[in-house]
């Protein structure tokens, strides 16, 4: 597979995103089938990995994905870069803890489940208004001096916080929505990372599945810890009035020899030489045919067609890219944290 750039960083132009084996899309797969999955990932070619120490608090407890994620990679820890994401929240600091204490405590636990004693590229998971982004840039630039992580990014943030966080920390990548149907990162983010050399993570690129054309008007979801009940594009209504945007995919599908997901991938490697997608899933054949899109190549004209025809197209159902803690689509698993729990404790 073809390499890309994120900060000094080398990964493979797809990476995978590990959530869902533990979080995020219903029941979860055996944890022997999602160490296989991560480990034929691997040999497939990816050697970008993304989890976060709180993939896993609805069903199962923080650090349960990371620690899957850390017994995958054991034997391979040096040949791959590995992601990990943490929130920082103002009650940390209620008694008179510093931000680097904080901060510090969060990594060394996230060192402690993934094994390792270093992270490569350690995220803000969100910025929280009530505590100053900026000093957790300079946190960061301490960390990395230390050793302890490679590099540092956000998630979904907007061009003028990254800005503000970048001229005291330089960032490495930001993780962001981005797929055919949130688009938002093409009019702030994307000019203000090519313009500073940095890397653009965007999850969810496949929009949860919808734009691999699987996803129908009548499909159900699992009733706890499916992040598909809450995303835009999925109500019955607007799978229906994305209809236009799947029958573009299959035409150049069909045409292409490839699947409707790997064409929405090879078309955001296309356009932008800083994009690094990372597709997730808990299904080990939907992780290599994702990977699989590496191998499809649009040529110019080819990719001038469908853009020109994505873009006359409405997009119905939207999330947006910048979120903090406060105004965040994470709100929707409150509910159903409590639920788990008090079904936990009967």
């Amino acid at each position: 597979m073809k390499k890309r750039k994120i900060g000094s960083l080398e990964v493979s132009e797809i990476g995978m995103g590990c959530m869902g084996f533990s979080h995020g899309y219903g029941k979860v797969p055996e944890e022997a089938y999602s160490i296989e999955a991560i480990r034929k990932a691997y040999d497939f070619g990816c050697t970008f990995f993304d989890t976060a120490e709180v993939y896993g608090d609805v069903v199962f407890y923080p650090g349960h994905n990371e620690q899957l994620v850390g017994k995958a990679v054991k034997d391979f820890r040096k040949d791959i870069v590995l992601a990990t994401k943490f929130f920082l929240h103002p009650d940390e600091l209620a008694d008179g803890t510093s931000i680097y204490e904080a901060t510090r405590r969060h990594l060394e636990a996230s060192l402690k489940n993934l094994d390792t004693d270093y992270v490569d590229l350690y995220y803000l998971h969100r910025v929280n208004q009530d505590v100053p982004f900026e000093e957790v840039a300079a946190v960061m630039g301490k960390l990395i001096q230390e050793g302890l992580i490679r590099e540092w990014g956000m998630s979904q943030v907007g061009a003028d916080t990254l800005a503000r966080a970048h001229a005291i920390t330089p960032v490495a990548a930001v993780q962001n929505l981005y797929s055919m149907v949130e688009r938002d990162c093409e009019k702030d983010i994307f000019p203000y990372c090519l313009e500073h050399d940095i890397a653009v993570v965007p999850f969810s690129p496949i929009a949860s599945g919808f734009l691999s054309g699987k996803i129908k008007a009548d499909t159900e979801f699992e009733k706890v810890d499916d992040v598909r009940k809450f995303v835009p594009q999925l109500s019955k209504e607007n799978i229906i009035a994305n209809q236009p945007i799947l029958d573009i995919l299959a035409e150049f599908s069909e045409k292409k020899h490839a699947t409707n997901a790997q064409i929405s991938l090879a078309w955001m490697l296309h356009k932008y030489p800083n994009v690094v997608p990372i597709p997730g899933s808990k299904n080990q054949e939907r992780i290599l045919e994702n990977l699989g899109a590496a191998n499809v190549e649009l040529t110019d004209d080819e990719f001038r067609k469908l853009e020109t025809a994505l873009n006359a197209c409405t997009v119905y159902g939207h999330r947006g890219h910048v979120e903090t803690e406060q105004v965040d689509f994470g709100k929707n698993w409150e509910d159903e944290k409590k639920g788990q729990n008090k079904e936990n404790k009967q």
